[in-house]
């Protein structure tokens, strides 16, 4: 339980860190960890680990754009990103079904790219400075507001993250099963003639 709490600590400190560096925005590593719990826990609890920082860092970085944009994120835009994250466990327990490095990646990009649409649908749902139009829904998917940076921008790090994370998550996991003489994709699996 220990791993878990610490977990828990470096992934919500870090998506704070990312607040006060806009470079860093979205770039953490909290969906990268709630894919990969589902791939590579079988302790059920332990999927609750990326769900608590979650929403303990939520706490902070909402307080953080309320002060520095006057603008707070409401109990939607949490539920969003919960069904995000729920989306992201269950892509990853489909994955640990048929583990490859393919599938490992596929389901990353699956989860991303999920987010980025539903929650950047969502804003445009809930904003009232979004016009409800086609071309609305286009500025929420691409530019977003003018005082924030473009909401590609933010796509592109929880991309990059959201890979590099798993990728990071999967090494240590299949090491882990290799160093305990157990199943791993790191094992080169014997050709058959």
């Amino acid at each position: 339980m220990i791993p878990a709490l610490v977990m828990l600590v470096l992934a919500a400190g870090w998506r704070i860190v990312a607040v006060w560096d806009t470079s860093l925005a979205n770039f953490t590593p909290l969906m990268a960890l709630t894919f990969c719990g589902g791939v590579y826990l079988r302790d059920r609890r332990l999927w609750l680990v990326p769900f608590a920082a979650l929403m303990l860092s939520d706490l902070y970085v909402d307080h953080f754009y309320a002060t520095k944009y006057n603008y707070t994120w409401d109990l939607n835009g949490a539920a969003l990103r919960l069904v995000c994250f729920a989306v992201a466990l269950g892509l990853g327990w489909l994955v640990s079904r048929r583990k490859n490095w393919l599938n490992l990646f596929s389901g990353a990009l699956g989860g991303a790219v999920f987010f980025y649409l539903v929650t950047n649908t969502g804003a445009w749902l809930g904003d009232a400075t979004y016009a409800k139009t086609l071309a609305g829904w286009w500025q929420a998917l691409t530019v977003g507001h003018p005082e924030f940076p473009p909401t590609l921008f933010f796509f592109r790090n929880s991309l990059v993250s959201d890979l590099a994370f798993t990728g990071i998550f999967a090494l240590a996991m299949e090491y882990l099963a290799l160093r305990k003489s157990e199943s791993s994709l790191l094992k080169p699996s014997a050709v058959r003639a």
